[in-house]
């Protein structure tokens, strides 16, 4: 398989988290859709990472897509529960950690707009999102050892991602002193390997 992303993409890096937790062997391929000679297109016409491409070429995109066919496929130790209310749970932890990311990338995209283009109320509003979210994350997660249940799971996954793409686009966000808990639980994750080997840069 080949992975197809850049090492600053919250969504990339949630699905090498997996790809790792998982113990699958692929090649990264590095791909800037930001650029003029991106050839993106080809894989998903979208023009969005990650996009995973399968033995057969067969492409596979969305980050949320992707963490589910490398889930099924490697069936143990799974980090999404088969069905029911458990399954519901950790995908709303998942949506909840994507919207998230959603809303700082499209900060940061406005941001970068020149200076009479960009929108202060529309940064705005992005930011209340983020924080939001922040304060729903500490809320939910309280005192638990996990975002869900009482293991490791594709919720931690995807708040650890989005902690981690925070941290690094958005440091004068103040959410490890505003909560405590989330940077605890953060610092939690940075020790697997997984989370190791995957800080954006």
């Amino acid at each position: 398989m080949k992975l197809i992303g850049t090492h600053t993409s919250p969504y990339v890096r949630k699905a090498r988290i997996v790809l790792s937790e998982k113990k699958m062997d692929y090649e990264f391929l590095l791909n800037d859709v930001w650029s003029p000679t991106t050839d993106i297109e080809h894989s998903n016409p979208l023009g969005k990472v990650p996009v995973l491409v399968l033995d057969d070429n067969t492409c596979i995109y969305d980050s949320r897509v992707i963490v589910e066919y490398l889930d099924s496929r490697a069936p143990i130790q799974r980090l999404i529960p088969e069905n029911g209310r458990e399954r519901t749970e950790v995908k709303v932890w998942e949506a909840l950690a994507d919207g998230m990311q959603d809303a700082a990338i499209s900060m940061l995209l406005e941001g970068r707009r020149p200076e009479g283009e960009k929108s202060q109320s529309w940064i705005a509003r992005q930011a209340r999102k983020v924080d939001a979210a922040l304060a729903s994350m500490s809320r939910s997660l309280g005192k638990n050892p996990w975002c869900y249940g009482r293991s490791f799971s594709l919720a931690d996954i995807a708040v650890g991602a989005s902690l981690g793409y925070l941290a690094f686009r958005f440091p004068e966000n103040n959410w490890q002193k505003t909560y405590p808990n989330l940077l605890a639980h953060y610092e939690k994750l940075m020790q697997r390997e997984s989370f190791k080997t995957t800080v954006p840069k």
